[in-house]
């Protein structure tokens, strides 16, 4: 009786398990299949990690609304000067400092100008990031306690950032616009005549002029600002969309710079 009864387990335990030799097989193709979704996993992380994204795309994204809540902005696309945050305006300012260096050492003076304001302006807000977490806390600090006009201001800073990146967007645009036969060293001077010219004085104005014969031929500046594995026809469409984001902000900036008679500041 015992014997039948397990004899009877042994062949329910068959029937429910298979063969030896099947298992064998029905374990091996499962590692198989284990071994083949963890390559394909390690494809696909590799091939997240091998695109770069360009200056451009990273604007972009810091623009966008999930950006602008992360960094304190509003999420609706859109935001006045009041409620640009002061990190987020730093974070654009370096990210324009990349682009100027893809145009060369000919941009040496207006990204060395750039720098010095991002950093006046990055060590008041790191002194009490809650005070100056907007741009209009920045500037308004400054013209209560009569320095806005001085040199070495927060308030210029932040006017001279805007200044800079009005000329990077123009030429950036004209880039995606313009006909081939015209050379970077034309449209960075279109861009500079209608930007920043009109701030510069005469000591400034010479200098870029000079760096003006040493800019790069243009089809290796667009290669320059290419995210890898991306296109032309990509990289067009994203001028577009910077723009569109960036230039109600920059002419927020402007209009609260004018508000507290900012707007006319020049250089020497």
């Amino acid at each position: 009786m015992v014997e039948r009864e397990r004899s009877e387990g042994e062949a329910a335990r068959a029937l429910t398990s298979g063969p030896p030799q099947q298992q064998q097989q029905e374990g091996a193709a499962e590692g198989e299949r284990d071994e083949k979704e963890g390559d394909e996993r390690e494809e696909e992380d590799r091939g997240d990690e091998a695109v770069e994204w360009s200056e451009i795309r990273l604007a972009i994204e810091e623009l966008s609304p999930p950006a602008r809540l992360k960094h304190g902005g509003g999420g609706d696309g859109m935001a006045d000067a009041s409620s640009l945050p002061t990190l987020r305006f730093l974070a654009l300012s370096h990210l324009l400092l990349r682009v100027l260096d893809k145009i060369g050492p000919t941009m040496a003076v207006l990204r060395l100008d750039v720098q010095r304001n991002i950093e006046r302006l990055q060590k008041l807000y790191l002194s009490d990031p809650a005070k100056y977490s907007t741009l209009t806390g920045v500037v308004e600090k400054e013209v209560k306690e009569g320095t806005a006009r001085k040199v070495d201001s927060c308030a210029r800073a932040v006017l001279w950032l805007a200044r800079s990146m009005d000329f990077t967007i123009v030429l950036l645009q004209s880039l995606e616009d313009s006909e081939q036969q015209q050379s970077l060293a034309e449209l960075v001077e279109a861009a500079y005549e209608v930007c920043l010219k009109p701030w510069h004085g005469w000591i400034s104005s010479a200098a870029c002029k000079i760096a003006l014969k040493l800019i790069p031929e243009r089809k290796v500046f667009t290669s320059l600002l290419l995210g890898m594995g991306q296109d032309r026809c990509a990289l067009k469409d994203e001028i577009r969309r910077l723009a569109l984001l960036l230039r109600p902000l920059l002419d927020d900036i402007h209009s609260m710079m004018a508000k507290f008679r900012l707007d006319r500041i020049k250089s020497t």
